[in-house]
């Protein structure tokens, strides 16, 4: 547990630098950033998140999108959240992840996470990655982001491994491969 929490009291650091503010050093690349943790820390990571958002800074400003409540909120804006627990007992799991895979497409998490004007100091924190597997699925997410967010650092939060290539969701899953991103620390 000691090994999370000063992994955790680095973030900060990190995402205080000037270069890694400005996208500096990444070969010209989309400033997308990886903080890969165990599983089990989830509640950890969590409660490390909602202090570092709630905390001023001179340096950066955390705009957090969690990706699960964007999900709720798609569903309930095309009122069909009511429906997903009867639609998965009648039809299965299988049928509603395909249903739900078509009402909350990447696009639409786009709109939902977007905002204007990003400012030089802006962070912007994904959390909610293993909330929302299988629905949405990370690599495709990071994907779609690269030119709405292209001027502003990016930091997934993720409960599984990166290894710098592939992304394992929980250390179970094959989310899959990305290659655009570095890990934070």
């Amino acid at each position: 547990m000691t090994d999370i929490k000063q992994e955790l009291d680095r973030i900060k650091a990190r995402i205080s630098d000037t270069n890694f503010l400005a996208n500096k050093g990444l070969s010209n690349e989309v400033g997308i950033h990886v903080f890969k943790y165990a599983p089990q820390h989830e509640l950890i990571v969590r409660d490390y998140i909602e202090r570092l958002v709630n905390s001023s800074s001179d340096e950066f400003r955390i705009i957090e999108r969690d990706m699960y409540k964007i999900l709720l909120e798609i569903l309930a804006e095309k009122r069909v959240l009511g429906t997903v627990p009867g639609l998965e007992e009648k039809k299965g799991k299988d049928y509603l992840l395909a249903q739900l895979q078509k009402i909350a497409t990447q696009e639409e998490f786009l709109e939902k996470m977007k905002y204007e004007p990003h400012k030089y100091g802006d962070v912007l924190f994904l959390t909610g990655i293993g909330k929302v597997y299988p629905f949405m699925r990370s690599h495709k997410m990071l994907d779609t982001m690269q030119q709405a967010f292209s001027d502003i650092p990016i930091v997934m939060f993720y409960p599984g491994e990166f290894n710098g290539q592939s992304l394992n969701l929980f250390d179970k899953f094959h989310d899959g491969n990305y290659y655009r991103a570095f890990n934070l620390l």
